[in-house]
């Protein structure tokens, strides 16, 4: 069994968003008839497009969530259908222990992940963090840990 977890962008482009699950689909499938366990912190974007590539490869679908107040702050009106049809098919979804979600939060939810991984994939067109707890911060801390990190930004790939 492997388990893979997810960072990246959240503003990815419509075009963008296929484009990733493509690629996401390609690195992720070697690992589907071993037993795949994808873990997401769920967020619009790469989360939710690795979310839909791990259950479409018959994987097994673990969230974390920042903090208990995370759809109701967080998830746009727009996304929350989208985000409602992944977290009801999780296996297994656990909260930070924060009372809201932040900058913080959101780290500390993407520390558990990759405590919980074998390996790391981001979608990530290599630029600094937006905020503490963005795509570049969880990138540089899987790599100070030693996990393996791949990297993944599709050709003609772009953030809104």
């Amino acid at each position: 069994m492997t388990r893979i977890g997810i960072t990246g962008h959240s503003n990815l482009t419509d075009e963008t968003n296929h484009l990733v699950y493509g690629a996401l689909r390609e690195a992720v499938a070697p690992y589907a008839e071993g037993g795949l366990v994808g873990i997401s912190c769920l967020a619009r974007g790469a989360d939710q497009v690795f979310a839909r590539v791990v259950l479409d490869l018959g994987g097994r679908l673990e969230v974390i969530l920042p903090a208990p107040d995370y759809r109701e702050e967080k998830v746009k009106p727009g996304n929350r259908k989208a985000f409602d049809e992944l977290l009801i098919r999780a296996a297994s979804v656990r909260y930070m222990p924060f009372l809201t979600s932040g900058r913080e939060a959101y780290m500390a939810a993407s520390e558990a992940l990759l405590g919980s991984v074998d390996r790391l994939l981001a979608v990530w067109d290599g630029g600094p963090s937006g905020g503490f707890g963005g795509t570049a911060d969880v990138v540089e801390q899987a790599r100070r840990l030693g996990l393996p990190v791949e990297v993944i930004w599709p050709q003609g790939a772009e953030r809104r």
